[in-house]
Order: structure tokens, then sequence, then C-alpha cells
């Protein structure tokens, strides 16, 4: 304290609030694959809650090469781990590389959000879209899913994680040399695109009681 100066409290005012969890499940694109270690977005997004006095804990849980299923078997010990009050899922990506089928893309989102949900936390869905040379008609609907499942669970849904990365003017100097992971010169950007979605559901969760 200031000057050194204690004052005394009752227990109860002695205990520090707990700070409510932002919780993070994605994959690679969430786990700061192939870039420095607190460049990728979910770092920055933890430096500006802190930079904007919002007082959060954020836990990264993602998983380089996290496919839904992988997240949805995850999901349960980190609620109960973690207890978030918000949750944010960004997973789907490996699933379309890895040719899953789009129904299991679909009920494994759904089932994570109303898991997320039933624990008190609010869900955030980061959207995904395949590379074109999937075919029009399969991307189409792999982009969608993300939208179907965001209204039937009542979920904040970013509709492109990449987007201004992987659709913009600069994309090919924006991704490693892979072609598929950001560099962390495009991680603001991701951040950018989560930002604004995920303001209203910091204004609106406490944590208390979680």
């Amino acid at each position: 304290m200031p000057g050194g100066f204690v004052q005394a409290q009752t227990a109860a005012a002695a205990t520090p609030a707990r700070e409510p969890v932002l919780l993070v499940v994605g994959d690679s694109l969430s786990a700061e694959y192939g870039i420095a270690r607190g460049s990728g977005w979910v770092a920055l997004l933890d430096k500006r809650l802190a930079a904007s006095g919002r007082h959060w804990r954020v836990v990264n849980a993602s998983v380089s090469g996290d496919t839904t299923s992988g997240g949805r078997s995850r999901l349960p010990a980190l609620l109960a781990r973690d207890k978030p009050a918000v949750v944010v899922i960004e997973l789907g990506g490996n699933d379309a590389l890895r040719g899953l089928p789009l129904d299991a893309t679909r009920e494994n989102l759904m089932a994570m959000a109303q898991a997320a949900r039933a624990a008190g936390a609010r869900v955030l869905i980061a959207g995904m879209q395949m590379p074109p040379n999937y075919g029009r008609k399969t991307a189409e609907a792999f982009a969608a899913v993300f939208g179907e499942v965001a209204k039937a669970e009542s979920a904040a849904l970013v509709p492109f994680l990449l987007a201004g990365v992987a659709d913009g003017p600069n994309a090919e100097a924006l991704f490693q040399s892979d072609r598929i992971h950001p560099t962390a010169q495009a991680h603001p950007r991701i951040l950018d695109n989560v930002w604004p979605v995920l303001q209203p559901l910091l204004g609106s969760a406490t944590g208390k009681g979680r």
C-alpha cells in the first residue's frame, strides 16, 4: 500500500475479488504457432485488457492441430478448473483441412457452446473459412456453420477470424511459408477482428458466482 500504510480490515474486505476469467479454446491460430511467445492475438488481448483498465485473467488453452472434437473433449475440465465468465471458441480450421464431416464440426461446436453456457459463461465463436481450392459450395457450407451455431446458441460471432489477413491485399506477406499460419505482423489485425465483438461480453460478464 502507498507509504507502507497498513489498515486493519475485515477478513471479507481483505480478500481481493477474484478476477473473472476469459478462456480461449483454440488451435494453432491462437497458440502462437511459429511466432514468438507473447506476439499472438491472445497475448495481445491480455495486454489490451490491462491497458484499458479491465481486470480479467486470460487463459489460453489453445493447442496446435486441435479439432472441434479435441476441443469438445478438453472443455469440461477447463470449465471446471478455470470457471470462466467468457469462453472464446476458435476451432474448426483443422476439421476442414482434414476433411472431417461438416455435421461433426457443427455438432462439436454446438456441444462446446452449450457446455460453456451451462457453466455460466458467455460464448464467442470465431468463424473460419476454407481455402478457395476446396470448391465454392463446400467452402460456403463450412463458413455458414459458425453463424448457424452462434445463432442457435445465442453466442457472439466473429464471422471470419482472418478477415483482412487471408483476404487482404498483403495476404502473402502476412502468412508464414506454409501459407496456413499468420505471421506475428498479422496478429494485431486478428485481435482487431475479435475486439469489437468481445467487448460487449466483457461489460456484461462479471464472473460473480462462478
